[in-house]
Formats: structure tokens, C-alpha cells, sequence
């Protein structure tokens, strides 16, 4: 098994991989010219953004058919382990890693959780075309191009602000991904449909709760950022609202195909009363429930 270092400092990963430190809280590496060590586990401080320029190992990080093969990216958070379960480096690439300190009270720093992409599943990695690699590429120069400047009262802004635009390119290219894997997408989300549909049915809402982003994506081997992310690309909804959403039309299918009450419906549907589920139930379809039964 390798050995895990752990890497609390930029300069700590820099002197690992042979590289000079231009700025204490921010590297940009091309992995082609490292001359430094490349097989230990790494438990990193702070963020790393990862491009993968080898096309032999893309296949690890869950690219398909249908995605695009000349480049590969991926995003590792404060506290991750990286090389575990992946080669760590290859031999062609770029590493950007950026220290907390560095986005504090910037508005990358305000901003940072919006970038959900940091906790997908490696397996849930971006895959991006020649010209997207283009435009990642201009970036890494663009923030390699500020850290060959001496550092003073504007390196911080200027350089988090180029790596903002970048995560924002990222965001770009991840939703172009979610139209390519469409097809894909509507198999994940059938899927769901039915893991729902059998939640419910089972009656299991009554002990277990309402069904969670984390729990559909375990099943569905999926990370619960990427789920919430594909889920809201193809339906429109959160997690919590297409819940909602399920329902309430498993309670029009009931209402008009069963003998159950209004009051048993809305427990065995885990709704805190009656009113409450009649409530939303209106809100939802424009009609009560029972106006709704007698409808129909």
C-alpha cells in the first residue's frame, strides 16, 4: 500500500513535485516538466484541480462513448485523499492548487460551495472536447502568467478572480455534459422514479423518513452533489422538491385507484396531518383531494 503524505501547504506540494514556489497559497504545475516524486497517497490542505491530458487514462474516471476524450478534469477538496484509487499523476497534465486562505472573503471565497462539482465522485469526472481544453488552458496561463508577478496588494484579487472564471468554465462545460449524457440521464432518473415509487409503497416513509439525496445516490452509485446537480438539469427540481413531487402523484394514483381515505393516504405518504397534505395537495394540482376523487 502507498504511503500517505500530507500535504498542508502549497509550498509543501510544490517541493514534493520539484517545483518552485512563486506564491505561498497558490501553484499552477505542468505535470510534463515534474521532475518530483509521483507515488504517494496525497491528503491535500487545500483545493487542487486536476487536468488529465493523457487519453490512455481517461477510461478510470468513468468517461463514456458518448463523452468527449481530450482531456479529463477533476476536483479534490481540503481534507481528500488523492492517488488512492487513481493513478495520481500522469505524465502529461496540469495541477492547480489553491490554498483556503487565498478565496477568504473574496467572491470566489463567498462563492465556493457553488462549485458542487468539488464533491462528485471521481468516477463522476469532467470530460472535455479540444476547444474546452483550449479555454482551461488560457486560464492556467492566465493565473501562471499573475504568480510570475511580483506579489503585492492585487495579487490575491486578480488571481482568485482567474480562478473563478475558471471553476465558472467548469460549471459551462459540466452542464454541456449533462446535454451530451441526456439519454443517459433519463435512464438515472427512471431509475430513481421507481426507487421512489417503491419507497412509498413499501410504507417506508413512516419509520425511515422521506427519501434523501444521499440515500438514492448510494443506491444509485452516484455522489448525492451529482444526483442533486442531474436531477435539477433534467426535471427542473431539487431532490427535496421532486420528492414532494412523487407524492403527490402517487396520492392522485391512489385517490382514484384505491379505497383509502384522504387521512390515510396522507399518512402512509409521511405527511405531518391531513390538513397539511390537503394543503399542499391543492397547491400543487389546483383542487382538494376529495374534490379531485370525485372528479375523476
Amino acid at each position: 500500500m502507498k504511503n500517505i503524505l500530507n500535504l498542508d501547504t502549497i509550498h509543501q506540494c510544490n517541493s514534493l513535485l520539484g517545483e518552485k514556489t512563486l506564491h505561498p497559497l497558490v501553484s499552477v504545475i505542468d505535470l510534463s516538466k515534474v521532475d518530483g516524486e509521483r507515488q504517494h497517497r496525497l491528503k491535500l490542505g487545500f483545493y487542487a484541480v486536476l487536468l488529465v491530458d493523457h487519453p490512455a487514462e481517461c477510461f478510470i474516471y468513468g468517461r463514456k462513448d458518448y463523452d468527449f476524450s481530450d482531456g479529463t478534469l477533476l476536483f479534490f477538496l481540503p481534507g481528500e485523499t488523492i492517488g488512492e484509487k487513481q493513478p495520481l499523476f500522469g505524465d502529461k497534465g496540469w495541477l492547480i492548487t489553491f490554498h483556503p486562505e487565498l478565496i477568504k472573503s473574496t467572491s470566489l471565497g463567498l462563492n465556493i460551495e457553488n462549485y458542487t462539482f468539488f464533491n462528485y465522485r471521481k468516477e463522476e469526472s469532467l470530460h472535455i472536447s479540444l476547444r474546452e481544453k483550449r479555454g482551461i488552458l488560457r486560464c492556467l496561463e492566465d493565473i501562471d502568467a499573475e504568480l510570475h508577478w511580483s506579489i503585492d496588494s492585487y495579487s490575491r484579487t486578480l488571481i482568485s478572480k482567474h480562478i473563478e472564471l475558471l471553476l465558472d468554465y467548469c460549471t459551462r462545460f459540466y452542464t454541456r455534459q449533462f446535454i451530451t449524457r441526456c439519454e443517459a440521464n433519463k435512464k438515472i432518473i427512471g431509475k430513481l422514479r421507481r426507487m421512489i415509487d417503491d419507497y412509498f409503497m413499501a410504507g417506508k416513509v413512516n419509520f425511515a423518513g422521506l427519501p434523501t439525496a444521499k440515500q438514492c445516490a448510494a443506491q444509485l452509485q452516484l455522489s448525492p452533489a451529482y444526483l442533486e446537480d442531474l436531477l435539477k438539469q433534467e426535471t427542473g427540481k431539487t431532490m427535496c422538491e421532486y420528492v414532494q413531487f412523487k407524492r403527490i402523484e402517487i396520492a392522485q394514483n391512489w385517490l382514484l385507484e384505491t379505497d383509502k381515505t384522504i387521512g390515510t393516504i396522507a399518512k402512509e405518504l409521511g405527511f405531518s396531518s391531513t390538513q397539511y397534505f390537503a394543503l399542499l395537495f391543492k397547491k400543487v394540482t389546483g383542487i382538494a383531494p376529495d374534490e379531485y376523487k370525485m372528479r375523476n
